[in-house]
């Protein structure tokens, strides 16, 4: 760590992030009033430390969850309705089915259902009251209305009731994506009821689930603010978290939004320390909208996105008890050495990262941003262990992660004031950065070992040796390209050109199925999922293995030429031949 790095990770206090903290465990951060009181307890603090502050007041469209109850067997049942459910306030019955779900939760869980359709499940379900476990998620909800069900209970795996979002549309609708609304109710149950409702559909009985949701455009506070660098200000880094939250939320997220206003604070009082600049942004509606205002951000400023941004850095649930490590953290391939280095340079822990889910608000991922954190530090899996607890999505692995919960008790000053160091760190690393960070030929290597996973899982049945080859010949050139940094044959300005761009390329080759400006739905992205048909075309039918095959020629065509794109960009801007 350099003198001036150590200086200015020196400059962090606890006090201001703790009170922002201890203020915003008063109070539920739901509906978009509350919410709006939180930006502006966030925005007034920020004037008072001197920081400049761009308010933007987005119109949103937002799902809030009221009541909910389950009626069965005689008996009511407490639940919880997820965003974005239908509202069913007078009931909606019909027979109870149980279709065995995710019994022993690990981390993708908390984002991901395992379940798939088959003629057998919609034989099964359609017409039914759907029970079955896990959260109640996106991929759930979606399966189930497509098969035909007529309501979803979700069986949570503790004491507890988990607050979620059943839709699998990314932000504010458009009139594309209108037709993937749910439109079933659904709710979730604890453990305990959840039993107790396999029972009765097993003896043949009949479910009511109640539902209470309101829906509709809602006016939100947004603020951003932007810190110029003194050598390139027009390229800038993009720290962001949400501030919107299940109840108060301490763990998810008011300490990343204290994280964030400690950070501009500091960084604010050193804008002439920094090359490029930092913008720093605090979302609504990621809870009840499914990340609408990091969506909107990423559709009304696309372009410049586009153009200028290097990189974009996720705060969220930082800070919590217990969460001595860096488990399971969300990285790019490109930025896990940066990102490691940074971790280890502040506290002297590894970094175990993992690839980037389709949650959060990764809402850049189709413009082509290169990106690190969502979570950052989190307990052990034996401390999880020895405690009893499941994975979750948040909250340092603490299970109060969406429920009530979620309280003053969650958070932990030391944790939260390293985890403060570590996102500052990095963010003035990655704007300081002579040459960007981001390493692709970890991506490169990357795309060849998921093609030869993929190969190896299609087997005879489809031929991916020409993306193999691809993949080859752009990890070669992305070589050569670092090693001209290096002899100093390729300049400063040429370099991060490049480095910026392959973003734009390879980001959306990843992680994305849509095109570039348009957002995939909230399901699992797999790696290179234009090809992702080669894990399932094996063992298929013949018709099945023609229609797999047509899909894979077209998906190769279409990684190989964006491959050939990125090797043409290192060649005209870079000079490597």
């Amino acid at each position: 760590m350099t003198p001036q790095e150590q200086a200015l990770l020196d400059q962090v206090s606890i006090d201001a992030p703790w009170a922002l903290v201890e203020s915003f465990a008063t109070f539920k951060r739901e509906h978009p009033d509350d919410v709006n009181r939180g930006m502006d307890e966030v925005i007034n603090t920020l004037r008072r430390h001197g920081v400049e502050v761009d308010v933007h007041e987005p119109e949103l469209y937002l799902s809030l969850p009221g009541q909910a109850r389950i009626e069965a067997g005689g008996k009511i049942f407490r639940a919880k309705p997820p965003a974005y459910a239908v509202n069913a306030p007078k009931g909606l019955s019909g027979p109870l089915v149980y279709i065995p779900g995710t019994t022993n939760m690990d981390e993708e869980d908390a984002f991901e259902s395992q379940l798939e359709a088959s003629e057998a499940m919609i034989r099964n379900v359609r017409g039914k009251v759907v029970l079955t476990e896990g959260f109640a998620s996106p991929a759930i909800i979606s399966l189930m209305d497509t098969c035909g069900a007529i309501g979803v209970i979700a069986i949570n795996p503790g004491v507890d009731i988990h607050w979620g979002i059943c839709t699998t549309i990314w932000g504010t609708p458009g009139t594309d994506d209108l037709p993937r609304k749910p439109t079933i109710p659904a709710a979730a149950v604890n453990f305990e009821s959840g039993q107790a409702l396999r029972k009765i559909a097993e003896d043949g009985g009949e479910a009511t689930i109640f539902t209470e949701m309101e829906e509709g455009w809602f006016s939100s506070k947004l603020p951003e603010i932007t810190i110029r660098g003194s050598e390139e200000p027009e390229k800038y880094v993009l720290l962001h978290g949400h501030l919107d939250s299940w109840d108060v939320g301490v763990g998810d997220n008011a300490t990343g939004d204290a994280s964030m206003l400690e950070i501009a604070r500091v960084l604010w009082a050193n804008k002439d320390k920094l090359r490029r600049s930092v913008k720093i942004a605090w979302w609504p509606g990621h809870s009840t909208g499914r990340y609408a205002g990091s969506t909107w951000y990423s559709d009304t400023f696309a372009l410049d996105l586009d153009a200028n941004c290097v990189a974009q850095v996720n705060c969220d649930s930082p800070g919590c008890r217990w969460a001595t490590e860096f488990l399971n953290v969300s990285v790019m391939s490109e930025n896990h050495d940066f990102l490691a280095n940074v971790i280890n340079d502040v506290c002297g822990k590894e970094l175990h990262s993992e690839r980037p889910h389709r949650a959060g608000d990764y809402s850049f991922n189709n413009i082509g941003l290169s990106g690190y954190l969502m979570l950052s530090s989190a307990m052990t899996d034996a401390h999880r262990e020895e405690l009893g607890y499941y994975a979750v999505g948040g909250c340092g692995m603490n299970i109060a992660w969406h429920t009530e919960n979620d309280t003053l008790e969650i958070a932990d000053k030391d944790i939260l004031l390293r985890d403060i160091k570590v996102y500052l760190l990095a963010v003035f690393r990655n704007a300081n950065a002579a040459i960007l960070p981001q390493d692709w030929r970890a991506t490169a290597k990357e795309f060849q070992e998921t093609l030869k996973g993929y190969q190896s899982e299609a087997g005879e049945a489809f031929d991916l040796s020409p993306a193999r080859a691809a993949s080859d010949s752009l990890l070669a050139k992305i070589e050569a390209f670092y090693n001209g940094i290096d002899d100093g044959s390729v300049s400063e300005t040429a370099g991060n050109t490049v480095i910026q761009e392959l973003a734009r390329i390879l980001v959306p080759l990843n992680f994305n199925r849509s095109d570039r400006f348009r957002h995939d739905p909230a399901l699992t992205i797999p790696p290179l999922p234009s090809v992702e048909q080669a894990s399932k075309i094996a063992g298929g039918s013949t018709d099945m293995q023609g229609f797999g095959r047509t899909q894979l020629v077209r998906g190769q065509n279409h990684i190989i030429a964006g491959m050939r794109s990125a090797e043409t960009l290192i060649e005209r801007v870079a000079g490597i031949s």
